[in-house]
């Protein structure tokens, strides 16, 4: 099962001390995370900073290498593209982004998310 996860998902386990693939494995068994190309480019931009975000985007990029790349196309912004490749290949989105999270439950795609700091919880 493909699963996409975006930027935030990426840098969870800094944040919030947790495996994030454990924790994707525990709900859905085998998993193929994704990331689109969006994401890749927010997560470089992020890393080059400085303090906490940067650190955590640095780890989120080592999970980059154990992603598939995703290119949905053009899209306004990189939230749109998560929609759009979530919709078209019908997988779950791993987010804790409150508006991220808005725009696919009312397009009907799955969303996983932090809860309790400490477990990720499927939404639909």
């Amino acid at each position: 099962m493909i699963v996409l996860l975006d930027t935030n998902a990426l840098m969870m386990p800094f944040q919030f001390r947790i495996d994030l693939m454990d924790e994707l494995r525990r709900l859905f068994g085998r998993v193929t995370p994704a990331v689109t190309s969006g994401v890749v480019e927010e997560i470089r931009h992020l890393a080059g900073g400085h303090g906490k975000e940067a650190a955590a985007a640095r780890v989120g990029m080592q999970l980059l290498d154990s992603c598939t790349v995703m290119d949905p196309g053009r899209h306004e912004c990189v939230d749109m593209e998560i929609a759009a490749c979530a919709q078209g290949g019908g997988c779950p989105v791993v987010t804790n982004d409150r508006e991220l999270r808005s725009i696919l439950l009312s397009r009907g795609i799955t969303v996983v998310s932090l809860r309790n700091r400490q477990k990720l919880e499927i939404l639909r």
